[in-house]
């Protein structure tokens, strides 16, 4: 399978790295926090009659933070720049201009998933269909604020160890840990590409997120929703949400997945896919 890297010049304040292969029709996956897009290339190779356009969010992997972000939005870190999810969307959907795609099948974990919602409200007639990974539609916790404020003070005194070390302990399931500790490797390697400016920027935009929860009683287009057993930050009741779309929604759980459930658990997660991708190939 043949993979490429490119980039595309997005509104003159930053460019997408992207890889994509395969033809058919056409799906965009979008990683979590703080990883990149190689998050999603265990799936996205096992799929057929897909062509995948997997990118680096902006300050993530290769893609640059940019200019022009917006300060003041988090109330407990005032002076921290703040990566919005309409941003993230913006960007993806430049991306999509760029390559010519009109519409699309969208994926997303965490974050990811949260830019999904966003691409919703801001152009549904671009989407085919949603599928979230580990994402839920809800707001930030009040009580995750201070959390967050406390993890973007640990990055910008450079504690940049402490904070994925805890995250890949935290968010890779315990099954993962203890029968396959590589995966965790690798997933905790990937994440040394964001930088401290980026961390905190992210942070601040998950902490000031909207609540979605009204948008999915809008989304006419097929939903599929697939929970980890073994999550602590995303659980399966409040994935089910989605089930109250009106376009549908295939929800599905697997019980041995973290937070990174799709690459923990990636031929699980891509038998399903590819099942719930049918209806877009006929």
């Amino acid at each position: 399978m043949r993979w490429s890297g490119k980039s595309i010049l997005q509104s003159m304040s930053t460019h997408l790295s992207y890889s994509e292969s395969g033809a058919g029709v056409s799906v965009v996956f979008l990683h979590p926090t703080p990883l990149d897009r190689e998050y999603w290339r265990p799936v996205a190779e096992r799929l057929a009659g897909v062509r995948t356009i997997r990118p680096d969010l902006r300050g993530h992997g290769l893609s640059p933070l940019g200019t022009g972000l917006p300060v003041g939005g988090f109330l407990l870190v005032p002076d921290a720049p703040v990566l919005t999810m309409g941003q993230l969307a913006s960007d993806v959907l430049e991306l999509m201009d760029g390559l010519g795609l009109r519409q699309v099948v969208l994926v997303g974990c965490s974050i990811g998933g949260n830019v999904l919602l966003e691409l919703w409200r801001q152009a549904p007639e671009r989407v085919r269909g949603l599928a979230f990974v580990c994402a839920k539609p809800q707001p930030d916790a009040v009580a995750n604020a201070p959390k967050r404020a406390a993890t973007m003070a640990q990055a910008r005194a450079g504690h940049r160890t402490e904070i994925f070390d805890g995250m890949t302990r935290t968010l890779t399931g315990r099954t993962s840990q203890e029968k396959h500790p590589e995966l965790a490797a690798v997933l905790r390697a990937s994440m040394n590409a964001v930088t401290d400016e980026a961390l905190v920027a992210v942070q601040a935009g998950l902490a000031t997120r909207p609540d979605s929860v009204p948008t999915v009683a809008t989304i006419t287009a097929p939903i599929f929703a697939l929970a980890g057993g073994e999550d602590p930050g995303v659980t399966a009741d409040e994935m089910r949400v989605f089930e109250r779309a009106p376009g549908g929604c295939s929800f599905h759980q697997i019980a041995d997945a973290g937070h990174f459930a799709a690459y923990e658990q990636p031929e699980p997660v891509a038998a399903l896919l590819q099942a719930w991708l049918g209806q877009f190939q006929s």
